[in-house]
Parts: C-alpha cells; sequence; structure tokens
C-alpha cells in the first residue's frame, strides 16, 4: 500500500522521506507474512457468517421439516428414537432445542469409537431423517480452518500471530496513503480507475485499504479474545480485574470438596459454540439418589474427567434422572424458551445445562439444573458479566455476522472480501516489482528518521501481545543482520 511516487514526493524533506519509507518496509513485512493468512481467514469468515443459510440448503432434507398442525411427540421419545438408530453403546451428549415447527429435532450422541453424531429426527412423526458428524460437517471445518487451519494448537497460534500483525500492516498501510503533499482526501478515498497496471493496482490497494481498516481492525480487536493463547490470558485478566468472567470463575467460588480435583468448566463440555465469558466459570454437580448433601457442589471430586464419560437414554432413565421435557420446561420457565443447547449429564452427578447464545448478547444465559430435583442450581445472565466481557459479547455477534441480521452477514462479507481483494492486490504488486532471485523488499532509508511515536506504538503492540512482539524483534534483527549491506533502491 503506497503513496504514488512523484516529484513532489521526491523534494519532501529527508525525514518525512526516511519515515516513508521505513513504515513501506515495515508494511511490506507485515503484508509478506499475513498476505496467505488472511485470504484463508476472509473466505473461511465469509462461508461462516452465513452458516444458517449454507447449512440449511446443503441439508434441507435433514433440518427441514414440513410444519404441522399436529402436536410435536416428547423430546424424551424423540431421543430414545434417535439412539436406537445409533450402534449400541451410544451416549447422548446434548439436544438443540429448537421450537421452529418447521425444524427437525437434532440430538448429539458420542459414538462408541469417539465421534460425535447429531441425529435428526421429524418431532411430528418420530421418523429419524438422517445423521450428520459433528466434527466433519462442513461448517465445523470451515470453523477449524479459520481458528487453527485444522493444525491444532500451532495452528492457533499461527492465526493469532496473523491476527497481531494485521494490526501492523493496517496501521503502516493508512499512514502511506494518508493525504500528504498536497493530495486531497477526496483523491485518496476515490479510486482512479482510469490507470493501468501496476499503478492501478497500487491505487485501487491503497483506496481500498482506508475504506476497511476500520473494519479489519474490528474483526482484529473482536477476533483475538478467542485465541488459544493471547485470549485465554486476556480473560483471566479480566477476570482478576472483574471485568471478565462472572464469579465462579478461575478459582473464585467456594470448593468444597474432600478430595482435591480440579472443578470441571464450561469449557470441558461438548459444546461447538458458548458465550465467552462464561467459559472459564465451574459446573455445579447434581445430588446422587441417597447424597442430598452434596447438592451443588462446585469443584465436587467427582467432576474430573466428567468429560470423558457419557450415559445413553435408557441409563439416564434409569438413574432417575428428569426426562429431557421437564428439564427444557424449567428453562422456559426461565425465559429460555429456543435455540439452546442443553447439555445432557454424563455422569450421575451431572447436571443439565442450558447455554443460550443468541445474536442479541444481552439475552445470553447459561443455567445449571440439578438432573434428579429440577432446581436451578446456577443462573448466569448479561447482567452477571464483567464490562469487558459484556463489550467482548456485543464485538463476537457483529464478528459473527448475527447482530443486526442480513445486512450484518453482508457487512461481514464485504469487509472479509475486500481485505483479500488487498492480499491479493498487494501479491500482485510484490511480484510484478520483485527482482530476479531478491526478497525485493523496499531498500532502507539512507538516514535513521525521528520515528519515536511509531516506536513507542511498535513497543506497546509487542507487550500488549507479547508472541507478536517476540517475531517483531526476531524481523527487526533479520532485517538490521541479513540487509544491513543494502543500499541500491528497487524500482518504485
Amino acid at each position: 500500500m503506497q503513496v504514488p511516487y512523484t516529484p513532489a514526493r521526491e523534494a519532501q524533506s529527508a525525514g518525512a522521506a526516511g519515515q516513508y519509507r521505513t513504515l513501506w518496509r515495515w508494511h511490506f513485512y507485515a503484508g509478506l507474512f499475513v498476505m496467505p493468512w488472511l485470504m484463508v481467514l476472509a473466505i473461511t469468515g465469509t462461508l461462516y457468517v452465513f452458516q444458517p443459510q449454507i447449512e440449511s440448503w446443503l441439508y434441507h432434507d435433514r433440518l427441514i421439516v414440513a410444519a404441522q398442525n399436529t402436536p410435536q411427540l416428547a423430546q424424551q421419545t424423540l431421543m430414545e428414537r434417535a439412539a436406537a438408530s445409533l450402534p449400541t453403546g451410544a451416549q447422548i451428549s446434548s439436544v438443540e432445542v429448537n421450537r421452529d415447527p418447521a425444524r427437525s429435532a437434532e440430538f448429539i450422541f458420542k459414538l462408541p469409537g469417539g465421534e460425535r453424531e447429531s441425529v435428526y429426527v421429524n418431532p411430528y412423526t418420530g421418523t429419524v431423517l438422517g445423521t450428520l458428524s459433528v466434527q466433519n460437517r462442513l461448517m465445523a471445518q470451515v470453523r477449524q480452518l479459520h481458528r487453527s487451519l485444522m493444525l491444532g494448537k500451532p495452528g492457533e497460534l499461527l492465526m493469532e500471530l496473523a491476527g497481531c500483525w494485521t494490526l501492523v500492516m493496517l496501521a503502516t498501510g493508512v499512514a502511506l496513503w494518508w493525504p500528504r503533499g498536497g493530495t486531497s482526501w477526496a483523491n485518496a478515498l476515490r479510486p482512479r480507475l482510469q490507470l493501468r497496471g501496476r499503478p492501478l493496482l497500487r491505487n485501487l490497494h491503497g483506496v481500498a485499504g482506508l475504506w476497511l481498516a476500520a473494519g479489519g481492525l474490528a474483526f482484529v480487536l473482536t477476533g483475538l479474545p478467542w485465541s488459544g493463547s493471547w485470549g485465554k490470558q486476556f480473560k483471566a485478566l479480566a477476570t482478576q480485574a472483574g471485568m471478565g468472567s462472572p464469579p465462579g470463575a478461575w478459582g473464585e467460588a467456594p470448593v468444597r470438596s474432600q478430595i482435591p480435583a480440579r472443578p470441571m468448566k464450561m469449557d470441558d463440555l461438548p459444546l461447538a459454540q458458548m458465550p465467552w465469558a462464561v467459559g472459564d466459570t465451574n459446573v455445579p454437580t447434581s445430588a446422587p439418589m441417597g447424597h442430598e448433601g452434596h447438592a451443588g457442589h462446585e469443584g465436587h471430586a467427582g467432576h474430573e474427567g466428567m468429560g470423558a464419560m457419557g450415559m445413553s437414554p435408557t441409563q439416564l432413565r434409569a438413574e432417575g434422572a428428569l426426562p429431557i421435557d421437564r428439564v427444557i420446561d424449567i428453562a422456559a420457565r426461565n425465559g429460555v424458551a429456543s435455540g439452546y443447547s442443553l447439555v445432557v449429564p454424563s455422569r450421575p452427578d451431572g447436571v443439565y445445562t442450558v447455554s443460550y447464545f443468541p445474536a442479541d448478547p444481552r439475552v445470553e444465559r447459561t443455567l445449571h439444573i440439578d438432573q434428579y430435583s429440577g432446581k436451578v442450581l446456577n443462573d448466569i445472565d448479561y447482567d452477571a458479566y464483567g464490562g469487558v466481557a459484556q463489550a467482548i459479547s456485543y464485538g463476537t455477534s457483529l464478528h459473527m455476522g448475527r447482530y443486526f441480521g442480513a445486512a450484518n452477514q453482508w457487512l461481514c462479507a464485504l469487509i472479509s472480501m475486500g481485505l483479500f481483494a488487498m492480499a491479493a492486490t498487494g501479491a500482485a504488486m510484490w511480484w510484478i516489482r520483485r527482482p530476479a532471485r531478491s526478497l525485493g523488499a523496499p531498500s532502507r532509508s539512507q538516514t535513521r528518521p525521528p520515528m519515536r511515536g511509531w516506536t513507542l506504538s511498535m513497543w506497546v503492540l509487542g507487550c500488549v501481545f507479547p508472541l507478536m512482539g517476540v517475531t517483531m524483534a526476531v524481523v527487526w534483527a533479520v532485517d538490521r543482520v541479513i540487509f544491513k549491506r543494502q543500499r541500491t533502491s528497487v524500482p518504485q
């Protein structure tokens, strides 16, 4: 992203020209690293915001049913019909509760081999419509590509790093295209379509950068709290400051276990999505029959390893657990009627967990319900979040294209594909201007320009995002050592 090199620019002071060249050099390094990952993020992000429409189209035969005036069958009955269609040993994991009369009932099971599978049942007839793998369905694959390139923890760190370096790319790009030397904002913001070749690419790249900078910044800042490394540390600091997760996270709740054990967290539950603020909150326990004194203990020894166990619908009924219809009624009486995930107890002291993650963050809810008595052991709503968690809830809804409906989806898609186009034009310009057998980095300024403000900003970014700070130091060191003797300019 460069300002056209003109005689007026050549006449600038050596200090201003040196600042420009230094910014361009950092913009080049940031762009070179970010370009491929930004393209992946843009494509997968665009697909993911249209998940409701894409899945309804792809899996119409399983998700959609003809609405009828007749009453629907009990959810417990539907769940048992779903279980009967699976191999022996399948364990019920969760239920997707959706009261839309044109939607099928969805039950998620853990199969004997460890895979998780959704079973879809016609709620009027009890007919099993089909199944889908939870891990291998298209949108699950897109989400894993978006978050970690499907490479696990290394991929999470790489995408987190790409997000951080996008901040450098955006900041230096805006500074490079900022109107100066008599250039007006009107010219900076308007594409010059009469140009051809590389000058046209450069102009479109710069103009789009100014238009998309705010959206790109918003995407990065709303996505990083969900990252695997920095996001977890940020959540811990926000919670300790009273601005993150509600009480009950990070050891804040009283623990009355007799045997030391790691309390089960919401993040341990088999949920694809949940509100950011509740991931680290403790999951309480139910009181097994004859052990009422332990009801609702957080941090009970039985929590450890709970997620590794499970029960079939028949075992749940034999243990005396409430039918899921009763639990759904309890959730409805507490204000959560539809559009939520209901996690089923995985052992005798487990609980039913209602996780409501709607488009409007102000009505997010998490309920833990004793599986035997139906008592609500914990009720977490938006008002229980800290200020940072509330802001992130709004940011997440906007980031995912859910907050104001289809318009939000198309806005996210426009920003994402605009960033894709910027990455593509940047790559094309680099390839065109790159000398043979050379990286093609902009030449270093002959003098050391005064850039205290930028230097301080880079230090702050490096401290706020330590992983990025380390890589920035590496880039600076490599640039100083390997390219120290470089003096000749590359084509402008």
